[in-house]
């Protein structure tokens, strides 16, 4: 007599997408609504171009004025997100569908860590004088390598593969954002016009992620080899890259020297204690996101039922959007909720702490799990342009890269840790890693709230 045993899976709504999708329509439209407002006391400013850069061919988004080139690079961000996400969205079920053991999982993963903090530690700094222009071309060059990489061997390639996604992905979390910056700045255009590219540039980034698995399941549904065709994808879109990169971009706009920089940098950087608390906070979203990375599933399937995981991903991301959107409402001079105080950022902060605090505190069920996760990712999504914002205030763009390479520095040393102690030695447990992640993010909040009370360089952002 056989002994049938049933076996429970949880199914999201699909209504949730609509939810989501509805909210971020909603976020963003109905915000012009408000620009009709006096801003506190002071006559709404319209955005002007400086007289040094006339816009040709240029576009209004909710007032924002782009010249055509920076149109095209903002665009080519969005490439570049694709990119990163058809290589990294399946993670360690590309390395179980090629038959690794958990134990090579941890060490290549950590393999590609270690790379991302010795190389990610110059990376900035390197940007920094002589151009980020290199680097992009560096991050193309390193996805079309592990491409080729897969198309040949798996299981010769995957550690060397592994090392270049590290390189990759330091080089995106440090050298698009300067690039997009130092454009903006060569242009001409106003200073306060960066708030609106930050926000965008994080929602047209999750929206990339989001795409870039819907079509990388397109690519692979069906086919025995399928998980190579999105990396031969990323490979196609790194030579397209490539290609634009060489012909678009005629030059680096840094010529500093290594002296220069450096006294530079140890004056305006190491030595102001503003800088070090904005860069902590930087470092503790990096490390939360990289736990959230590896113990998002292993928590929701802790208790045994299947889930469709496919499907709760793109939420996270959805909500990461919608995070992105309510940004303008707190940041823009027309707005009611406008603040200068930095109150908002706090309290995403704060709520992100409580989030994987009550996670890690004690399991819930799979729906109050993925709620949570969400939340956690809205504030991320209005946390990543608040925190750019800052950085435009109080780092002058040409030490811009070797601030944010050296606030990545803790962040990547401390995931190796966990990766290597929890994850290889099994001597610490997923609610302890996800504790450590809670604690950065709570201290980061207090670091948010004491910097508010410092004078930055540009407190008339709004006259800029």
């Amino acid at each position: 007599m056989s002994v049938v045993v049933e076996r429970e899976e949880w199914v999201l709504s699909p209504l949730i997408y609509g939810f989501i999708f509805a909210c971020c329509f909603f976020s963003v439209f109905l915000f012009p609504s408000c620009e009709g407002a006096e801003p506190r006391g002071r006559r709404q400013q319209l955005p002007v171009f400086s007289m040094s850069a006339p816009p040709r061919h240029s576009y209004v988004s909710r007032g924002v004025s782009c010249s055509s080139t920076l149109s095209r690079r903002f665009m080519g961000k969005l490439t570049y997100a694709v990119m990163e996400g058809l290589e990294s969205m399946y993670g360690e079920y590309e390395f179980a569908y090629h038959g690794m053991s958990g134990e090579q999982m941890v060490l290549i993963t950590s393999a590609g860590v270690a790379v991302s903090l010795v190389f990610g530690t110059f990376v900035g700094f390197l940007s920094d004088i002589i151009g980020p222009r290199i680097f992009c071309i560096l991050f193309c060059f390193f996805h079309l390598l592990v491409g080729v990489l897969k198309s040949v061997a798996w299981h010769p390639s995957m550690l060397l593969s592994s090392l270049c996604m590290g390189i990759a992905s330091t080089i995106y979390s440090i050298c698009f954002e300067t690039w997009m910056v130092t454009e903006h700045e060569k242009q001409g255009h106003k200073i306060n016009l960066l708030s609106d590219t930050f926000w965008l540039m994080t929602l047209f980034e999750s929206a990339s992620l989001l795409g870039s698995q819907g079509l990388a399941n397109l690519l692979i549904k069906g086919l025995e080899r399928g998980l190579l065709l999105p990396s031969a994808l990323a490979a196609l879109l790194a030579i397209i890259s490539i290609h634009y990169l060489r012909k678009e971009w005629n030059g680096n706009y840094q010529n500093a020297t290594i002296e220069n920089y450096q006294k530079s940098f140890t004056v305006r950087i190491f030595a102001d204690k503003s800088i070090w608390m904005l860069g902590w906070a930087q470092a503790s979203v990096h490390f939360s996101l990289s736990v959230f990375w590896i113990l998002w599933a292993p928590t929701i399937v802790e208790d045994g039922r299947e889930v469709q995981l496919s499907h709760i991903y793109p939420c996270f991301l959805g909500s990461r959007m919608l995070g992105s959107t309510t940004f303008p409402w707190f940041s823009g001079a027309a707005s009611p909720l406008h603040n200068e105080d930095q109150t908002h950022l706090i309290a995403a902060f704060a709520v992100a702490g409580l989030v994987l605090s009550i996670i890690a505190y004690d399991y819930q069920d799979i729906g109050v799990l993925v709620v949570l996760f969400c939340i956690f990712h809205a504030c991320i999504g209005l946390i990543s342009p608040s925190l750019a914002r800052l950085r435009t205030m109080y780092i002058p763009n040409e030490l811009r890269g070797g601030m944010v390479s050296a606030s990545l520095v803790p962040a990547n040393a401390a995931y190796l840790f966990v990766l290597v102690i929890g994850g290889y030695y099994r001597s610490l447990n997923n609610a302890a890693i996800m504790a450590f992640a809670a604690v950065g993010l709570l201290s980061a909040a207090g670091c948010i709230y004491v910097l508010r009370w410092r004078k930055h360089p540009r407190q008339n952002w709004h006259d800029l």
